[in-house]
């Protein structure tokens, strides 16, 4: 279930050390730095701890955007931008750009792209929530929740601090806004990836073959027994498409390439719920309806009576109270920072995250994009 809720891996990033020796002239912007470099590392090492929970997760993220608000904050009384924003190098990776970092100078950059990885931290965790034997019906709300989570850290990403970047995101890239969107809207916009062009009509088929069988199912339940009949056949169409897609995805190159669609247990699991579901219609149509399959499939009905769950509001934890003017004027920028010898190659190629592989115990239905 993992691979159909969330393909993309997390994003990798270099190590950042805040070594701003000669420019933080004070026992408290030296630790401000210090404090700066464990947080970030404690977050990181979340992101791959599979006993992180939601509550932890928020506890690191706040601890280290609190601190890091220091460097894009005005703290000096006025309107001007905060002059620690340029003075630290931090790359990262983009999920459809191999290991090939793209480097900004620039605080918000790192904002951006850390809030955009708690944001798939957040998704990867309804999917594995989903995938528990059986799941409670308070964690159910919790995947529910989580994904609503995601969905308002993108929302606000878009709308307020990927704006401010100096410079913008390349097409293709993590935070260009329509890679944005799809995360938000949980479908998929035009990339330069053949291989998200199969996944999309993969997951097309898939879901017009469960509208069918439930359409069929609906129909049965009316005493609709011939037209029952015909839209089970057409789940079937749908379904059969779907597993030939899987075949094509699966030789497609690009990230997500060890995903197996076909082989997840709910995905079985529609195969064999419709051809039992037709088979029991056919059965009932033969001794007690006797109804005429009409040749073109029912109408499926898609005016829905309900919305999208909203995004749940997003917003960055108050800045640390370490972040004071009086501390922040003893940055001198004048001084310039030490070289940091351990600081990665422009073009360097950063490993990737490696990920827990966490697999579903059951099926639970659960098919959130």
């Amino acid at each position: 279930m993992t691979h159909w809720f969330h393909r993309n891996p997390l994003k990798a990033t270099a190590p950042v050390s805040f070594n701003l020796y000669g420019v933080a002239s004070s026992p408290a912007a030296n630790k401000i730095c210090n404090d700066l470099r464990t947080a970030r590392a404690r977050l990181l090492d979340a992101f791959t701890d599979a006993t992180c929970t939601p509550e932890i997760m928020k506890k690191s993220s706040d601890e280290y955007f609190a601190l890091l608000q220091g460097f894009i904050l005005p703290l000096d009384g006025t309107t001007q931008e905060n002059k620690l924003r340029f003075i630290q190098n931090f790359k990262w990776t983009d999920s459809l750009q191999g290991n090939i970092a793209s480097a900004q100078q620039d605080a918000v950059f790192e904002l951006v792209s850390m809030a955009f990885n708690v944001a798939i931290w957040y998704t990867k965790f309804a999917s594995r929530l989903a995938g528990k034997e059986n799941i409670t019906e308070d964690e159910a709300k919790d995947v529910h929740k989580s994904l609503r989570i995601a969905a308002g850290i993108f929302k606000t990403l878009k709308e307020t601090h990927i704006p401010r970047l100096i410079t913008p995101a390349e097409k293709g890239r993590d935070l260009e806004p329509r890679v944005i969107d799809t995360y938000i809207v949980q479908i998929q916009a035009e990339t330069p990836s053949a291989t998200r062009h199969k996944y999309l009509q993969l997951k097309q088929h898939f879901y017009m073959a469960y509208a069918h069988c439930y359409h069929g199912q609906t129909l049965l339940a009316g005493d609709k027994c011939g037209d029952a009949i015909r839209s089970l056949q057409e789940a079937e169409k749908f379904y059969s498409r779907a597993e030939a897609l899987c075949k094509e995805y699966r030789q497609t190159k690009g990230p997500g390439s060890t995903a197996k669609p076909s082989e997840q247990l709910f995905f079985k699991k529609l195969g064999t719920f419709i051809k039992n579901t037709l088979e029991k219609c056919q059965r009932e149509n033969g001794f007690i309806y006797f109804h005429k399959v009409p040749a073109e499939a029912p109408a499926l009905e898609l005016k829905a009576s309900y919305g999208l769950a909203e995004p749940t509001p997003f917003e960055l934890p108050p800045l640390s109270a370490q972040c004071t003017p009086e501390v922040y004027a003893t940055f001198d920028l004048t001084k310039g920072p030490k070289e940091d010898k351990a600081k990665a190659k422009h073009d360097e190629e950063i490993k990737p995250v490696k990920e827990p592989d966490l697999k579903p115990q059951k099926d639970t239905g659960c098919v959130v994009s």
